[in-house]
Formats: C-alpha cells, sequence, structure tokens
C-alpha cells in the first residue's frame, strides 16, 4: 500500500453487482442506465478533478457475477466526494430497493493503492501499452457515453419516464439500438480507424478453431 496525501492521484473504483438470475441472460441495459442516470451526472460535476477514467462491464457465472465498474484517476479527497455522492443518489438507492442491484462496492479511499498510470492496466502488457491504454479507453467509454446520450434523446423525453420499471425498459431499448448501431458500423467506425491510426499494420490475432476428423 502506498499512502499519500491529498494531493496526491490514485485510482479507484465503484463496483455494482446485479441480480442475475439462472437460465437468463445478464441484464446489460442496466449498465448504460447507471452509466447515464447515476455515473455521468457524477463525471460532469467532477470533471475537473478526474484525470482519467473508464467502464468496465463483466458477466461471468462466478462470484462477482455481472458487474458494472466505474474506475478513475483523482486524489483521495476527490475519490471521497464521489463515493459520498454515489451512496446518496436516490435512483441508485430506487435500484438497490427494486432488487435490480444487490450489492454495490467502493474502494477504500484511506490510502493509495495504485497510484500509478499503468498500475490497472493488464499485467501482460508491455509497460508503454499500460501506460498509454488508459488514456484509449476512457475516450471509447466518452463515446459510449456521449451514444447512450444520443440515444436516449432520440427514442423518447426522458421526463417521461416515472417508474423503475418504465425507466429499465426504456433503456433496454436504448441498448438494442446501440447495439444494431454497433453491429452494423462498428466495423468501419472503429476498427477501420483504429487500424488506420497505425497505418493499417496488421497484427496478430490468435484463433481457436474447433474442428473434427
Amino acid at each position: 500500500m502506498k499512502k499519500g496525501a491529498d494531493s496526491a492521484k490514485g485510482w479507484w473504483y465503484a463496483r455494482f453487482r446485479m441480480r442475475w438470475l439462472q437460465d437468463s441472460e445478464p441484464s446489460w441495459h442496466i449498465d448504460l442506465l447507471l452509466a447515464h442516470r447515476v455515473i455521468a451526472p457524477v463525471l460532469n460535476r467532477f470533471s475537473r478533478d478526474i484525470s482519467l477514467w473508464r467502464f468496465h462491464r463483466r458477466a461471468v457465472r462466478d462470484a462477482e457475477g455481472h458487474q458494472f465498474s466505474f474506475i478513475f484517476y483523482s486524489s483521495s479527497r476527490t475519490a471521497r466526494d464521489i463515493i459520498d455522492a454515489l451512496k446518496s443518489d436516490t435512483l441508485l438507492q430506487k435500484l438497490k430497493h427494486s432488487g435490480m442491484i444487490i450489492q454495490n462496492l467502493y474502494q477504500d479511499t484511506a490510502g493509495i493503492y495504485a497510484p500509478g498510470i499503468e498500475d490497472t492496466s493488464d499485467g501482460h502488457w508491455s509497460p508503454a501499452i499500460k501506460k498509454t491504454w488508459p488514456f484509449f479507453i476512457m475516450g471509447v467509454c466518452q463515446m459510449w457515453l456521449a451514444l447512450i446520450d444520443e440515444t436516449a434523446a432520440n427514442i423518447v423525453d426522458q421526463t417521461k419516464i416515472p417508474s423503475i420499471p418504465r425507466m429499465i425498459k426504456f433503456y433496454e431499448k436504448v441498448n438494442d439500438a446501440i447495439l444494431l448501431l454497433w453491429r452494423e458500423q462498428g466495423s468501419h467506425a472503429f476498427f477501420h480507424h483504429l487500424n488506420a491510426i497505425f497505418g493499417y499494420e496488421a497484427l496478430l490475432v490468435r484463433e481457436i478453431h474447433l474442428k473434427t476428423f
């Protein structure tokens, strides 16, 4: 553990675990609801005090299950303020009361455990990739959040969504619309232009093939 004054910075997280019934698909649209209605206001409020941030989404049948994470790089003072804002968020409290969110976890802000820009990157990557990847993934998450905002605005006036069940249904529609954009335009909008930044150089892709003889 590396402790530091409030002026020192490190990585912090807020994690939300969703209800995931057996023999059902994860409720991926709840991630969008959290990002758009809970995290985005916090980002807007503390944008000047957060150097880097990103979302992490996962759903595996293990102890963590379906989990949505907000990970950010800031001082411990800012981290405490952000976590306090999340803990007092009324929509988040309603989602927990509804049973859709079963647990939220927050990083202990007593000490800075991950002070380096590279400290939350994949340990198998090279040092250069580990130090620069956080900037890439923040841009990806900024675009994803903006897509949610644009899509939601085009579907319906959100002020007309009075209840948690209707709100959840609404974000199902938003998620479906964004997945369609990803399926139809992601290849060119994302992969083609990312490849172009690296001069269209080929990259190593490891593939697993199933064969029968």
